[in-house]
């Protein structure tokens, strides 16, 4: 398969460093292009051209012109492709009228091209009033073919040039589209993203700034380690917050993704709940060792899940709640369990759904990428609030390779 794949990618890589180089250089291409038909055109009017012509004693001079008039204009079928498909026309009004019958008017399949591939469909009818009168003129003049024999074939062969302009735009427009909705989904990541970190970063801010205010009458040292603790979150978020922001800049100026910095994952957990615990929030966590072989995207949604659970517990289960994390690698999926006592209201965090589970149903969506499941509920034990995770471990055709 890696075979297979291999020289369709150096092609791949090949025309892109070819479409780069055009973008830079367009001259170096025009003139190429323009330089080795002027060559064939002007091979031809050395002499080949009285093969085909209905009357060979037209002048060497104007065969000579007339062919420098058909290839000359390509030098501009970019730019401006339907002024140079009218010279050329004029050029081939003269080859056909004097009976010279130059290949070269067929150059004119050029500017068509161009035409279908960057100019709106009603371009081709100005093409088409273009490309006629030479045809008819050369049909009625010289009758030795009936007329349809000289002029369909060649309407045929401009339209399927024209047709693979048309095919050539609609996949270039097609790419275009996936690119956008690329960086639209992109940019719909980032924000899930920011509203995490700063739920996360303010819920930690408002329980430190809460805990330092009760403890600055008795313990002022206390005081002082949340007013640290809160300088550093703050920093933190800051920094996510520019990271993020500076991602959708250079999307902006460069309309692409840039390179982002490594995402959280297992690893991270422990450093998230003592930042948990720094608010004040009491956390009895169980997290094993090693690695379940989770994708980095999947490690992000463990993580996430469990930033927003114990964010909730935070704001909505009251003074002395306690959460409890739970993370186990089973036989067929990861499972993360966040339980809280939720000691104020009967369940705290329950009773607030409706406004924090927004943050659940973008969890939810997470887990569904990696076929897993999220659940939310009162606990059965004690009735707070429960969040379990189950993502299965990846397939052997999913696994990386």
């Amino acid at each position: 398969m890696h075979g297979t794949t291999a020289p369709s990618r150096y092609v791949q890589r090949a025309l892109a460093r070819a479409r780069s180089f055009d973008a830079a250089r367009p001259w170096v291409w025009d003139a190429t292009l323009t330089a080795f038909w002027t060559l064939a055109a002007l091979v031809d009017a050395a002499g080949g051209w009285r093969n085909i012509a209905r009357d060979p004693s037209v002048p060497g001079w104007l065969v000579l012109v007339t062919s420098l008039v058909l290839a000359l204009p390509l030098h501009w079928r970019r730019r401006r492709p339907t002024a140079a498909l009218a010279v050329m026309a004029c050029g081939a009004l003269v080859s056909a009228a004097s009976g010279a019958f130059l290949q070269a008017a067929f150059l004119q399949a050029v500017p068509v091209f161009h035409i279908a591939l960057t100019r709106p469909p009603r371009a081709l009818l100005w093409s088409t009033a273009l490309i006629l009168p030479p045809l008819l003129t050369g049909a009625f003049r010289f009758q030795g073919d009936t007329w349809d024999q000289h002029v369909v074939p060649n309407l045929w062969a401009y339209a399927i040039v024209a047709l693979l302009g048309i095919t050539v735009r609609s996949r270039r427009e097609e790419r275009d589209q996936e690119v956008r909705l690329a960086a639209a989904a992109e940019r719909a990541r980032i924000a899930r993203e920011m509203h995490d970190i700063i739920g996360h970063n303010l819920s930690v801010i408002t329980g430190l700034a809460d805990g330092g205010r009760y403890a600055a009458a008795k313990q002022p040292e206390r005081a002082a380690q949340a007013l640290d603790a809160i300088a550093t979150t703050s920093r933190q978020a800051l920094g996510e917050l520019r990271r993020l922001l500076g991602v959708l800049r250079e999307e902006d100026q460069d309309g692409e993704a840039a390179a982002r910095d490594p995402q959280p994952g297992l690893a991270d957990l422990p450093a998230l709940i003592d930042g948990v615990r720094k608010a004040g929030l009491r956390v009895h966590a169980d997290l094993p060792s090693g690695d379940p072989g989770l994708a980095d995207g999947a490690q992000l949604t463990v993580y996430r899940v469990l930033q927003e659970a114990l964010t909730n517990t935070l704001k909505h289960a009251g003074d002395g709640a306690e959460a409890r994390v739970t993370l186990t690698y089973g036989p067929e999926a990861v499972v993360l369990t966040v339980t809280d006592t939720g000691t104020s209201g009967g369940g705290g965090a329950a009773d607030q759904l409706p406004s924090a589970g927004q943050g659940l149903v973008g969890m939810r969506e997470r887990a569904a990428l990696y076929d897993g499941t999220l659940e939310c509920g009162r606990s059965p034990a004690d009735g707070g609030w429960r969040v379990r995770l189950a993502l299965p471990h990846p397939t052997r055709e999913d696994s990386p390779t």
